[in-house]
């Protein structure tokens, strides 16, 4: 169908692609407590352009460049590594902000530098996308194995790949920001609950920036 093969092989690693656990659906499920369902969306649409980015990338054959390239490939990898590190540092400098502050009455002293007027969710969350090289090479090899070479449009190809891609993340990331909303007036009320779940947010984001660095394009 429209030069795509096996789709129901396809439909089933999409969900477990959108399922497993990573950084850019932690940053949206984080902004969404702290902030709001709008703010949410922010951040979940810096994620679809990001996704968009590297499907137009797939398309293109970018996966064979990253992999003959190491130089590349390590700058992009301690890049993206560098800048989940830093994440991981402004939340947990937030978590500690909060604790200082838990014997405030609510309300006071919420603003943090990682939940600031400053902080761009959908540019982060861009950037997240971007500098992910393992996220890269995994999607590039996957969509590729889904498109016959013999069809005379392998751009509509790909684009319906992505389309259902775009709409499985949609949803995924719907649930989770209308889950962060609802922890967030818990969030409000318990300070020690806030600066705890933000450290074990700042936590997983530098074992993100480990893991990412100890990557290889192999």
């Amino acid at each position: 169908m429209l030069g795509v093969t096996d789709l129901p092989t396809y439909l089933a690693g999409l969900v477990l692609i959108i399922l497993l656990p990573g950084p850019n659906s932690l940053y949206v499920l984080s902004v969404a407590a702290r902030k709001g369902t709008r703010t949410g969306y922010k951040a979940a649409a810096g994620v679809f352009t990001g996704d968009t980015i590297l499907m137009t990338l797939a398309a293109l054959g970018a996966a064979s460049l990253l992999q003959t390239t190491p130089l590349l490939f390590t700058v992009v990898k301690y890049a993206g590594a560098g800048y989940l590190a830093w994440m991981a540092y402004g939340m947990l400098r937030a978590a500690l902000d909060m604790w200082r502050s838990r014997r405030e009455p609510a309300g006071a002293g919420t603003e943090s530098p990682e939940s600031g007027s400053t902080e761009h969710p959908y540019r982060r969350a861009l950037v997240i996308s971007l500098f992910n090289p393992k996220a890269i090479l995994f999607l590039i090899s996957f969509f590729v194995q889904f498109v016959d070479p013999s069809y005379a449009y392998p751009a509509l190809s790909f684009l319906v790949l992505g389309t259902l891609l775009q709409l499985g993340s949609f949803l995924y990331l719907t649930t989770l920001i209308f889950s962060g909303t609802r922890l967030a007036a818990a969030f409000r009320r318990r300070k020690r609950l806030s600066a705890g779940a933000t450290s074990a947010a700042g936590a997983l984001f530098l074992g993100f920036a480990v893991k990412l660095s100890l990557s290889s394009a192999a």
